[in-house]
């Protein structure tokens, strides 16, 4: 898959930019703060319908304006899809599948991207919220439909939270006589929470030989691993997980109403990830940990490959800034083959010799080919 061209009309500080794209690896060049991350945030936020950058769509629409428009062509071999977003903060966003109109969520699984970003980082050295979204961003792309899963899931819990909450505030003999109410959200919790821990599981086992292979090469040795770190029991049977699930649950009622939260299911757990047998989170160093972050960026790209037998695109947002010369070599044969790759640098000479195909300079709101 590759972009062929990308247009965008008030998303975030372009009022009106268009851009030609080709295969191989292209490269947007020039100052911080002129909007080349922008470029690159449309492309991961129609792959995934969600912004690293911010949870709040207001943000993504330019400072005076209404909304943002975010238009793509793409071709996939001898096949090609048009795809547009409009983003409408405090309003539902519109979106254009050819000339149809459809939701938003239909454009999940059209364009497939894999973005690397400085706030990756936070993979390695956060909290698991972060790790937990990368799996389940994977699995989306993978299957679109496990979107409406992720939302019926979080849902779900927060209504259990919310009741769990209000019975916390009762006396205990009204407590006691209510709680029978948490047995209707646990059914719903337990058969959904079963099938994203599934999911999670089984992606955490895809990824795992490309994290180590990637890390391995990225930093000229040493052993990665990733395990996912479920809260009950669990197997390969969704139907067994969502079992240990209504298990815990009952299990723990009385704590959990004490507590006002929900204590089991994928909402509460986490994907470890070991450098050398240790934890990465605290014992990482900084280039560690970006080589790290990286790895699992990459594994997710080969993942989608081999799952699907079709490139996502490639990004790089200002990566070559934060490697040495080691893992930027290194990081340029990895990406040899992509069909379309991504990337941004402030500093050309971050960028080594012989990678790009094609570079842009992004300058006061335009974006331009450099010729030669």
């Amino acid at each position: 898959m590759h972009l062929t061209d990308l247009a965008l009309t008030d998303f975030r500080s372009h009022a009106d930019v268009s851009v030609r794209l080709e295969p191989g690896v292209t490269t947007f060049a020039g100052p911080n703060g002129q909007g080349k991350t922008n470029l690159v945030e449309a492309v991961a936020y129609l792959a995934t319908l969600s912004s690293h950058r911010t949870a709040a769509d207001q943000a993504l629409v330019r400072q005076g304006a209404a909304k943002a428009i975010i238009r793509a062509r793409l071709a996939r071999g001898r096949r090609a899809a048009s795809v547009s977003l409009e983003i409408r903060p405090g309003q539902a966003n519109r979106a254009l599948l050819g000339r149809a109109k459809v939701k938003p969520s239909a454009l999940l699984g059209v364009t497939r991207a894999v973005a690397f970003v400085p706030e990756d980082l936070a993979l390695v050295k956060g909290g698991p919220e972060l790790r937990r979204r990368l799996l389940d961003e994977l699995a989306v792309q993978l299957r679109p439909s496990l979107a409406k899963v992720l939302a019926d899931y979080d849902k779900v819990i927060r209504q259990r939270s919310a009741l769990l909450k209000r019975l916390a505030a009762l006396p205990a003999q009204a407590r006691r006589e209510q709680s029978e109410e948490l047995e209707v959200w646990d059914g719903p919790a337990a058969a959904l929470g079963a099938a994203i821990m599934a999911q999670r599981l089984r992606l955490t086992a895809a990824l795992a030989g490309p994290v180590a292979d990637f890390y391995g090469r990225l930093a000229s040795g040493g052993e990665a691993a990733v395990e996912y770190r479920p809260s009950v029991a669990v197997s390969d049977d969704v139907a067994q997980i969502e079992g240990s699930l209504r298990e815990a649950m009952a299990a723990a009622r009385q704590r959990e109403i004490e507590r006002g939260a929900t204590l089991h299911g994928p909402h509460r757990e986490d994907l470890v990830l070991a450098l050398n047998g240790l934890p990465a989170r605290g014992y990482a160093s900084h280039g560690e940990s970006w080589s790290l972050a990286l790895a699992l960026r990459l594994g997710s790209f080969a993942v989608i490959r081999a799952e699907l037998g079709d490139d996502p695109i490639l990004i790089l947002d200002d990566v070559f800034a934060e490697l040495d010369s080691q893992r930027r070599q290194a990081l340029t044969g990895l990406v040899e083959g992509v069909e379309q790759v991504l990337v941004t640098a402030a500093v050309r000479e971050d960028v080594p010799a012989g990678l790009t195909d094609r570079w842009h300079t992004v300058a006061d709101g335009r974006v331009t080919r450099d010729e030669g």
